[in-house]
Formats: structure tokens, sequence, C-alpha cells
């Protein structure tokens, strides 16, 4: 991984993308200066003791563009967000903070819209907003609204999931359609029209995990595809697992709209966000236990079991092709769609 001229250099879009500039930003400027045993857990939550209960801690900040789409907003987006990033653990979600970056001149209307369905995700979910905080900014100084969310919760008792626990022989399934939300996002932002509404899959996972758990309470990790996508997720598992990985591009659950507009716009569904979607790495033998398991959940109908865990000192990613050949799918290099969560 090459260095980072901190001394030139200047923040860009790709530092925020997923992909691999935004790890090497990670790596050698926040880990290098924040360093604490804690944080080198390198997954989406941070996972830590109190009075003998193992509680989980993640926060995630949301800049979309539109704050309205087809299938959520901003509010619930973000409530969805932190929610799935601390069930990732196989934790239950218990509460909520939530800060709040207001442009002077936003409409009050809209700030309303938004706050009511944060306040309906959260109950939804169970897990309360109890703390927060506002700033405004003047205008011109912001664009309208910009949300951080935390959440904390508690992990059961015989569940050890991480990044780092990919084992060679593992299987791995994915809960659904990939790239929805993303083109939802940009279809709405570019107002292009595809014959018929692309919806974001924007949804918690809490109570998909806590099914999953109860019949396969071993599964080694499990990380929701987001910014970069599924292939950009797979490689940041691969790399902390130290395995590598292939894929079937067959079985890859893809809705024909999503894919035609990525063929249109030269988009490659892999590296589209997901707000809805996770990414299970299990062992071989409670692979088809957890499929029926999540196929029985209305988040998990078209799950599918999409490759498998190899050895691979490289931590390649690499995809059979629907042509009989193979191709390596490497960490997103850029920005495709940036303000997309």
């Amino acid at each position: 991984m090459s260095a980072i001229n901190f001394k030139h250099g200047k923040v860009d879009l790709s530092h925020g993308s997923g992909g691999r500039a935004m790890a090497q930003l990670i790596e050698q400027l926040f880990i290098k200066h924040f360093d604490n045993e804690l944080l080198k857990q390198g997954n989406d939550q941070a996972l830590f003791s109190v009075n003998a209960q193992r509680l989980v801690m993640a926060t995630d900040s949301h800049v979309v563009s539109p704050l309205f789409f087809a299938g959520g907003d901003i509010g619930s987006l973000s409530v969805h967000g932190t929610v799935n990033d601390v069930a990732m653990s196989g934790a239950k979600p218990l509460y909520l903070s939530a800060g709040f970056i207001l442009e002077e001149g936003f409409p009050l209307a809209d700030l309303e819209k938004i706050v009511i369905s944060m306040a309906k995700a959260s109950r939804e979910c169970n897990t309360p907003i109890v703390t927060g905080d506002t700033k405004v900014v003047e205008r011109g100084k912001g664009d309208g609204v910009f949300i951080t969310t935390t959440g904390i919760g508690v992990v059961p008792e015989g569940i050890n999931i991480s990044g780092d626990k990919a084992q060679v022989g593992d299987k791995i399934i994915i809960n659904g359609s990939i790239g929805d939300h993303g083109v939802a996002i940009l279809s709405q932002r570019e107002n292009l029209q595809f014959g018929t509404t692309i919806e974001s899959d924007s949804a918690a996972l809490h109570e998909l995990v806590a099914q999953m758990i109860k019949v396969a309470p071993d599964i080694h990790c499990l990380r929701d595809p987001t910014r970069g996508g599924l292939a950009t997720t797979l490689n940041e598992l691969a790399k902390q697992s130290s395995v590598g990985m292939v894929i079937q591009e067959s079985d890859i659950p893809v809705k024909s709209q999503v894919k035609a507009a990525c063929e249109i716009l030269g988009l490659d569904p892999l590296y589209i966000a997901n707000e809805g979607k996770l990414i299970c790495i299990c062992k071989a033998e409670d692979a088809e236990t957890l499929l029926e398991t999540m196929r029985d959940h209305p988040l998990g109908e078209e799950s599918a079991i999409i490759g498998e865990v190899i050895a691979d000192s490289n931590n390649m990613v690499q995809m059979a092709t629907s042509f009989g050949g193979q191709r390596v799918v490497d960490w997103l290099a850029s920005e495709q769609l940036p303000r997309i969560c």
C-alpha cells in the first residue's frame, strides 16, 4: 500500500468512497495517531467489556444527496446504517445518539420530516435515540443537513463475530440483490428514468441477524457492504482474515433494472453501495441451514451462497464469470457515486 503525501496532498472524494484510498487514509492517519487496541479490531464497531457484559459501539455520518429518495431519506438511513453496524457483531442494538449539522436557511418543514422519519425508524428498531447535539452553520457553509448517529449494543454470550475470522473452506452468503441503494440515489439525483422506480434497500438488519445466530452461533464474519459495495467489502474481509475468496458471478443476485442501469451508465454493480444487505461468512456445514433461515425472513428472501474462502497469501478476491473465465475483483479505486449515504 503506497504512502500518502501528507505534506502536499489534499483530501479528494476518493477518501470517502469506501475503497482503497479510504483504507489508506484510515490506516496511515487515523489508526496511526488514534492507536489503541479497540480501534485495531478493524471492524465497523468496537467490542469492549463493562461489568462482565460485552458491548459494542459504532458511529456513522450521513451526507446523502438528495435528502429524500425512493425507499427512504437521510433520517431513516441514519438509523438503519448505525443499527446495522452494531448488528454486524451479532449484537442487539440498545441505544442511539444523533448529531445534526444544519445549514442556515434549511426549511424547518423538511427538518421535521427527517426527524419524524428517524423517530419512526428508531421505534421500529426498538432502539431509542437517547441523546444528541445540534449545530448550525452559516448559509452556504453546509448543504442542508448532515447527521451523525452513534449506537451501542450488547453481544450475546458465545457470539464471536469479527472480520478477521474467515477460514479456508468457509462459504460466503449475501441476503439479497446488490446495488439497489446506489442506483436509486443516482437515478433520482440525475433525474434518470429506467422504466420502473428503483428503490433503496435501506433497512435495519438486526432482527435478521438475531435469527441467524440462533441457528448458527459460530458465524465467522458479518459485514454490511455499503460504500464500495460487495467487491470492496469482500476485499476488506480477505485482507483482515489473511485469506482469498472466489465468488460466482451467476450466483450474485442483481435486479434486472439495476443491471440495466449500470450497463447504461458504465458502472459495475459489485461496487455500488447497499444499505440493507449483509455478507455472511460461515463454516460450510452451516451454510444451508443459514440460507434456509435467511430466506424465511422478509429481508432475506433472495439470499444466496455466492462463493467461498480460499487460501491465498495475496488476499485476492476473484470472480468466476458467467462466460467461464475468471477475473480479479479489486478494491474500488476511485469514487463512483459520491454522497450516496
